[in-house]
């Protein structure tokens, strides 16, 4: 029998019994279990006035309905009918409630209905107990619901990565303005929050309401103190959220927990209770978000009779509880160390900057991070050509069909021709006849190109999925694992050997590539320790080839094209410059990927993208940064 939510209305009431009816004989007990259920099939349907028309005192029994429905808001009613007994025109009917609580679990009890004959057939006794057996006159149900505490989301040791932390509101009251395009040309001089959106929300505002312009924790407040504390309107409330480390702590994976706790949701309306069971309190996503459930657990509940009569002070009599079951904690394997490191590199750079750090042989994403200028998702889900960086794919396609060794003499012409269109190399740098490790290093798009056109068409294709780049990962918050066409051709073709054309990578698969080609163990990707595999571990070119390709990015970074990186270590990697846009010249993103060998932080690979950063240096910056904060 399907349910729907009842209408919160109705008021306080009391209710008397109606006088018995003159009772008739010859009901057949079918005819009392027919009008039992029309009555519980009108309330479990919320027409509260359909099931009072079938009971001894409409007006009574419509009270109470309505008043149940607001004593639990929000509430589903499930009625199973059972047993019927008939006695000389009066029958009893029981029957079993279940009422689906919002933001907590099932409630379900036994109950009767007492029914009588009259001159229009049997009726329901409208009395207390037809809502409840322990509800009497005078009395109403009083629901509290019980939230868990927050299970916490942890790095990879296991210490929790959000805490309590004291955030300053810097806003406007409406009241204290005296100059208001002053007020808003020096609180955005403080914030970088435009004056006139500033301007426009104080304008808006009714006299007297807050106006909250930003929300800074206390050590970034106290660097702009000194700007704003004074200004006549300016004021700044404090409070306490969960917050991550930093403000750009792995976001694009953790996502936020919004100013709303289960505290101060209990204390305001049952609608919020019911969010932030549902995980719609404000700011809530990544992580956060896609495991709510597991965060928060199960709330529990409380229900009471109370008196209808408020003045009473009347603390009820329980009849119904269950205990919150708190949530389950969240083991992320983010490494601190990593995390800041990356954190601090990327914000050496102005542009928008992602880098992504990942284990070698486990997929085990052990930092996410992208600095102020970048919308943080980009560095998961973000779709971009990815340039040079492609060639440690195409190689391996090339050294796995048996067409050229390292060593193999191959051209480097400044320029190449495919179909009529010229292709060049930076610069139209021309290195003659080299081996192909030095055409490697130094990058030449003429090598690859011309080589590449030589394989079948689907090869490219099939070397990126050696490893992982188009699965469709099942993670809880969505990587973009890339996408290389299996059937190019001409132009195309000859693109998408340098990674432009048609390929499309993210930052965080493009890590993962780099992880494959270190480990000889390409790996799904590990958001969650001990979640469900994202998918099935690619196979990996096999390991003649990575024997072949891993001192090709070596020379990379010893002679090649990221020499600024050869003290840092045992690393290997491949630049990339990959061109997007309509300008002429074309704009173009900045790469690096590699991988660190036996560094402070054991075996990492990472991929650094720089959004138009005209070149790779930009990316090979970055991760010299990140690599130095390593130490």
């Amino acid at each position: 029998m399907g349910a729907r939510r009842t209408a919160v209305l109705g008021s306080v009431l009391t209710l008397l019994a109606a006088p018995a009816l003159a009772a008739c004989s010859g009901s057949s007990e079918d005819d009392v279990r027919a009008a039992a259920r029309a009555f519980l099939d009108d309330w479990t349907a919320g027409d509260a006035d359909a099931a009072a028309a079938a009971t001894t005192n409409p007006d009574a029994a419509r009270a109470l309905l309505r008043q149940t429905a607001t004593d639990l808001p929000g509430a589903a009613l499930t009625a199973e009918l059972g047993d019927v007994t008939v006695d000389d025109g009066t029958a009893t009917a029981g029957w079993s409630a279940t009422w689906d609580l919002a933001a907590a679990p099932d409630w379900t009890y036994d109950a009767t209905l007492e029914l009588q004959e009259g001159e229009e057939g049997w009726q329901v006794v409208a009395e207390p107990a037809v809502v409840h057996p322990e509800l009497g006159e005078g009395q109403r149900l009083q629901l509290t619901r019980a939230l868990p505490e927050r299970a916490a989301v942890t790095d990879a040791a296991g210490a929790p990565l959000f805490a309590p932390t004291e955030v300053v509101n810097v806003g406007v009251d409406t009241a204290q303005v005296t100059d208001l395009p002053a007020l808003a040309t020096a609180l955005s001089a403080a914030t970088g929050v435009a004056a006139e959106e500033i301007t426009a929300d104080v304008q808006a505002a009714p006299p007297g309401q807050f106006v909250p312009v930003i929300t800074l924790r206390r050590p970034d407040f106290e660097a702009i103190r000194a700007q704003v504390f004074d200004l006549p309107g300016a004021v700044f409330p404090t409070e306490t959220r969960l917050l991550a480390p930093s403000a750009r702590f792995a976001s694009a994976l953790l996502g936020r927990v919004g100013s709303a706790t289960a505290e101060v949701i209990e204390e305001t309306t049952d609608d919020g209770v019911a969010a932030y069971a549902a995980g719609d309190q404000l700011g809530l996503s990544g992580l956060q978000r896609a495991l709510q459930e597991q965060l928060t657990g199960t709330p529990g509940f409380t229900v009471s009779v109370v008196s209808t009569d408020e003045t009473t002070g009347d603390a009820g009599r329980q009849v119904a509880a269950v205990e919150p079951v708190p949530g389950e904690p969240v083991r992320t394997p983010l490494v601190r160390p990593l995390q800041e490191a990356a954190d601090a590199a990327v914000a050496t750079q102005p542009l928008a900057t992602h880098l992504v750090v990942v284990r070698p042989g486990t997929g085990e994403v052990l930092a996410v991070s992208s600095n102020e200028a970048a919308a943080a998702g980009n560095a998961l889900t973000g779709q971009f050509p990815p340039g040079s960086s492609m060639k440690a794919i195409t190689a391996t396609a090339l050294l796995s069909a048996g067409t050229l060794t390292p060593a193999t003499p191959v051209a480097c012409p400044g320029t190449t021709v495919v179909d009529g269109r010229e292709f060049e190399n930076q610069d139209q740098f021309d290195l003659g006849t080299v081996p192909f490790t030095e055409a490697f290093a130094q990058s030449c798009n003429t090598t690859f190109i011309e080589a590449g056109l030589q394989l079948p068409d689907d090869a490219l294709a099939a070397a990126a999925a050696s490893y992982g780049v188009g699965t469709d990962w099942q993670l809880p918050v969505d990587v973009f694992s890339g996408s290389v066409p299996a059937d190019s051709a001409g132009t195309t073709k000859a693109a998408d050997a340098i990674g432009q054309g048609q390929v499309l990578v993210s930052p965080a698969q493009m890590a993962l590539v780099a992880a494959g080609i270190a480990s000889g163990t390409p790996a799904a990707p590990v958001e969650v320790v001990g979640a469900p595999a994202a998918g099935p571990a690619p196979e990996g070119p096999g390991q003649a080839v990575l024997d072949q390709l891993r001192p090709l990015m070596r020379q990379v970074v010893l002679t090649g094209t990221a020499t600024a990186l050869a003290d840092r270590g045992e690393v290997h990697g491949k630049t990339g410059t990959a061109e997007f846009g309509s300008n002429t010249p074309p704009d173009s993103h900045g790469w690096f990927i590699g991988y660190q060998l036996a560094g402070p932080q054991g075996d990492i690979a990472f991929a650094v993208l720089v959004e138009a950063g005209q070149s790779s240096s930009a990316a090979v910056g970055v991760t010299d940064a990140f690599l130095g904060n390593l130490g």
